[in-house]
């Protein structure tokens, strides 16, 4: 039985005399400054009680009138019980408020009868796709585990409705580019201008692209053939790109047709960029795959910045200049001896002909990668003895290989070169930035690549679900409004000094439960110890953890 913390006047006690136990009900009250007890009824013996059940009965009988006492329960209490996770509702809800997204959408629909909730309807489906990355089908069978307010009556095809609508062209299409404008462009202007104050300044933002495939054929405009990087021309693709601010905080998400090519869109997305936003420069930070000449003469000629991976055993200066430079590398992050520190980083600038490049090294992947390399020799070595005619066409291991018309034999020169490619990645860039910077910078941006490459399998697998333009629009655009909300949490953790892998907080927010009991029309919540940093992202996001127990009203 739980009862007020308060001191009771009266009291239950157990009184033996003789062989037996007595339970008596006893009265405290004070006599000439003096506490004195005085019994009030002897209810009978503990046994005798005990066997037939009285105790409990009387217990139940008493609780009645209480409006403090909850639950008694016992073996013979017909009880339900149920269990839900409410860690993750709880943190990006008020995420979700905090950037805007809520308030917005409820603006945008207020005028419309869609019949359910779009707002709830986004919210689910966003953060489903925070903690498990695939298809929405499966956010109705995830949804019953989790306490998520206003979504119990939210409908598989409801969700893709909300998803729709965030895919909806506009009636004005002036600043129209590759792809319309859609509703979802009017959410990221509006949470950018929920966010900006008088000291907002969008001077610098980056922009990263990837390839989306379908299997099927992916809407009516948006799935086309294109120059893509799954190795998989057979398939309609669209191209995703990303845009963030230098604190690396989602912007806007473009999307264009698979056939469209990185520079073409490119420019258009920056003019449209500053209209849309303000911006006063723009940099774009691409992967290897941007690193054509063309591509780079094209973004010179619009006076663009660029931070652009190298390919760095395709570019012969690279191969023969850069990476045998002896200039010393600049540490950044040391070697770490706990899993959450951030990974060894060195960086270095070294210019050739005019062009900058920053060298990049993380010594733990350079051993790493000297111990693959070792273990692939000796299973060279093995080959070699054994069937050296299976080697002959095998692509990936010529590099370490000198093949003739009569021989198969280890190159140790090959096996030497390769060696400085060890933990080592290589930029461009035409910014001022230092050569730490731009490596952080390229570095943030891996993130949002693997974000898009997690948000594929939905896509990929379940095409027939993404059939509609809007639908698949929308469907990426949860995706981005998803890294929008986990960037912010991260800032909060980082604003607290703190740094927590994203696999654990996830872990440990599921793992905050609260168990409803419910017997005789009284209903009660208990929830479970918070584990791990579940405690701590609750107090970096402001948000306060539930009481241990409480009553649920009718």
């Amino acid at each position: 039985m739980v009862v007020s913390s308060e001191e009771a006047t009266m009291f239950a006690r157990v009184k033996k005399s003789g062989n037996n136990q007595y339970l008596q009900i006893v009265e405290n009250r004070r006599e000439k400054g003096k506490v004195v007890q005085r019994v009030i009824v002897t209810l009978g013996r503990m046994d005798q009680m005990t066997e037939k059940g009285e105790v409990e009965s009387l217990i139940r009988s008493l609780s009645r009138f209480s409006e403090r006492t909850l639950l008694i329960l016992s073996e013979k209490s017909k009880l339900s019980a149920s269990a839900k996770k409410i860690g993750p509702a709880l943190i990006f809800e008020r995420l979700w408020k905090e950037l805007g997204i809520g308030s917005i959408v409820s603006s945008l629909v207020a005028e419309r009868k869609f019949g359910f909730s779009v707002e709830r309807a986004l919210f689910l489906t966003v953060l489903h796709r925070l903690f498990v990355s695939g298809s929405d089908r499966g956010c109705e069978k995830w949804r019953r585990d989790y306490r998520i307010v206003g979504t119990e009556e939210i409908a598989l095809h409801q969700l893709y409705r909300a998803m729709a609508f965030l895919g909806e062209e506009l009636v004005d299409q002036e600043d129209r580019t590759h792809a319309p404008r859609c509703t979802k462009d009017v959410i990221e202007e509006l949470m950018f201008d929920h966010r900006k104050n008088l000291f907002t300044d969008l001077d610098l933002v980056f922009l990263d692209t990837t390839a989306l495939y379908f299997e099927g054929e992916g809407g009516k405009t948006i799935g086309e053939r294109g120059h893509t990087k799954d190795h998989r021309p057979d398939l309609n693709q669209m191209v995703v790109g990303a845009l963030l601010d230098d604190r690396g905080r989602p912007l806007a998400c473009e999307m264009w047709p698979g056939n469209t090519a990185d520079v073409t869109s490119t420019i258009a997305v920056v003019t449209r960029l500053k209209k849309r936003f303000g911006a006063n420069r723009f940099c774009i930070v691409a992967d290897r795959g941007m690193i054509a000449k063309a591509t780079m003469l094209a973004l010179e000629k619009e006076d663009l910045s660029y931070i652009l991976g190298v390919r760095m055993r395709l570019v012969k200066e690279v191969r023969t200049e850069v990476l045998l430079d002896d200039t010393e590398y600049e540490e950044i992050y040391p070697e770490g001896t706990h899993s959450k520190d951030p990974s060894p980083l060195k960086v270095k600038e070294v210019v050739v002909n005019g062009t900058r490049y920053i060298v990049c090294k993380n010594e733990r992947q350079a051993r790493r990668d000297e111990a693959d390399r070792n273990t692939i020799v000796e299973k060279l070595k093995e080959k070699i003895k054994k069937a050296p005619a299976s080697l002959i066409s095998n692509k990936g291991y010529r590099g370490f290989l000198t093949i003739t018309n009569k021989s198969v034999t280890l190159d140790e020169e090959k096996i030497k070169a390769d060696a400085k490619y060890d933990g080592i990645w290589v930029l461009t860039t035409n910014t001022a930035l230092k050569a730490k910077e731009v490596a952080l910078k390229y570095k943030e941006l891996w993130m949002v690549e693997q974000t898009f490459r997690d948000m594929k399998s939905a896509i990929d697998t379940r095409p027939i679900f993404h059939k509609r333009d809007e639908t698949i629009r929308g469907h990426v655009f949860c995706s981005f409004l998803a890294l929008a909300m986990k960037k912010e949490l991260d800032d909060r953790l980082v604003s607290q000094g703190l740094q927590f892998e994203w696999a654990g907080i996830k872990q440990d927010l599921k793992a905050l439960q609260e168990v409803t009991l419910e017997e005789n029309g009284s209903t009660l919540a208990v929830r479970t110890e918070c584990q791990g940093v579940c405690g701590k992202v609750f107090k970096a996001t402001g948000v306060a953890v539930p009481p241990t127990i409480r009553v649920v009203k009718p």
